[in-house]
């Protein structure tokens, strides 16, 4: 009787737009992302382009749900008498005219407002702390996106049974919103995607990698391409260098740049200098991290230390993406190579929308925006947003979200006790045969 009430109220109520849940998405920065792409509706149509934008983001805050339940729950069409619903196939051929640009203009200019907000609050020792790693996101099984994304191979001519996607992410650490991202076919190396995302590292900040991604051109190029603008990276096992200077455990270092490397880009010095500290982690491995921050008074090895186990926080944040937004699905929904980059776009701007508002609340409640579980905070959003969605005044919108954040507040992670029994990973067993495919070795 509840559930058939509140369908009832949502029925009676006027028509939602969804340009008016943009308290932190202005609708002007819709329009100005489908006019700077040339994707403009010119006929009156009941799915125009700006319409599309909302729905490829909710789609992604509503995983769960196909695009018919999610074009009729948030009712995104504009009204018509004549017809009440929209045809699956009248949505899809919306989203093939929007394309994918507007929606990557959207997430750029987003994505740089909502990391610049609240950094002071968030900053460590006067710096913005990022990580910058890789991911991969996995497609349907189409000739087309094969061809364009291509796939993992094994030993033994063998492909993986899926194309993938491989991407990298900027990801500011306290809070983790993306700030920007690269994604591309899986065959091009991360080195690369992690290269045109080194103009996106702003001024005053400290960048943390994997060990992957130790090379002069990236740690040289971050250094110089800006003003304080710092790195901190675990050295390799093979790593080598001459000692110039400090302490054993906190020393100066320098180390050649290779000929390979000074070929590729002539403007890398013949060396580049670094600060090496040694730490023990809790389990007695010895680790050795390289950093500009060569000011020891200010950054003791501690901080240093401290803030390369933060570098864990992205790989948190894909874990958040790809399992609780994402639901854990198997492949991305769209089957279209322009359809694949329009999600991916619309789901990175539906997690910082998220993201952001968690930040929110934790400043409202004093606390790490990590100790909000994600998971929670996600579907009371989720619950929020459609209601938003079917309020009649524009006025209550300032009213709900005052009360999300509140709720948010109460769903702090709680602290969990200690392991009672070991852990074991065990293989996972499989219903039906795996798949595989033979590399044309021609």
């Amino acid at each position: 009787m509840f559930d058939d009430a509140l369908h009832f109220l949502a029925e009676m109520l006027e028509a939602p737009d969804w340009g008016r849940l943009g308290q932190h998405l202005p609708f002007e920065w819709v329009e100005e992302a489908i006019a700077c792409t040339g994707a403009a509706s010119i006929r009156k149509r009941r799915l125009p382009a700006e319409q599309v934008v909302w729905l490829v983001v909710a789609l992604a805050l509503y995983r769960h749900k196909s695009v018919g339940e999610v074009l009729d729950d948030l009712e995104l069409a504009l009204p018509d008498a004549c017809v009440r619903h929209v045809s699956k196939s009248a949505a899809a051929q919306a989203r093939q005219r929007l394309g994918a640009q507007p929606l990557h203009w959207l997430f750029q200019k987003s994505a740089l407002a909502w990391s610049e907000q609240d950094r002071q609050a968030y900053a460590f020792k006067g710096l913005q702390l990022l990580a910058m790693d890789g991911t991969t996101l996995r497609t349907h099984d189409h000739p087309e996106l094969r061809d364009h994304f291509g796939a993992q191979n094994y030993v033994g001519a063998t492909v993986a049974s899926y194309p993938q996607v491989r991407g990298v992410t900027l990801t500011t650490l306290p809070t983790h919103v993306i700030r920007d991202a690269v994604f591309g076919p899986y065959g091009i190396n991360e080195m690369l995607y992690a290269k045109q995302l080194l103009p996106s590292i702003p001024d005053n900040s400290i960048t943390v990698f994997d060990r992957g991604f130790l090379s002069a051109e990236i740690l040289c190029g971050l250094v110089a391409g800006g003003a304080s603008r710092h790195f901190v990276i675990p050295a390799k096992s093979n790593t080598k260098w001459e000692v110039i200077g400090g302490e054993p455990h906190d020393a100066m270092v320098r180390m050649r740049v290779s000929p390979q490397a000074r070929a590729k880009c002539p403007e890398l010095p013949e060396f580049w200098e670094a600060r090496a500290i040694t730490a023990i982690d809790p389990q007695a491995r010895q680790r050795i991290l390289l950093t500009s921050l060569t000011d020891r008074r200010r950054f003791k090895p501690a901080d240093v230390v401290a803030c390369y186990d933060k570098r864990w926080s992205i790989e948190t944040s894909y874990r958040e993406l790809k399992q609780s937004m994402l639901g854990m699905a198997l492949t991305l929904r769209s089957k279209t190579v322009s359809g694949v980059y329009q999600e991916i776009w619309g789901t990175l701007t539906a997690y910082n929308l998220v993201r952001l508002e968690i930040a929110k609340a934790a400043l409202t409640a004093k606390c790490a925006p990590t100790q909000v579980s994600f998971v929670r905070a996600f579907h009371i959003i989720q619950f929020e947003l459609h209601w938003a969605a079917v309020v009649r005044a524009y006025g209550k919108l300032p009213a709900y979200m005052k009360h999300l954040r509140a709720r948010l507040v109460n769903v702090l992670n709680e602290e969990r006790p200690g392991r009672s029994y070991d852990r074991a990973v065990k293989a996972k067993p499989k219903r039906y045969a795996v798949r595989v495919l033979k590399r044309d070795l021609n």
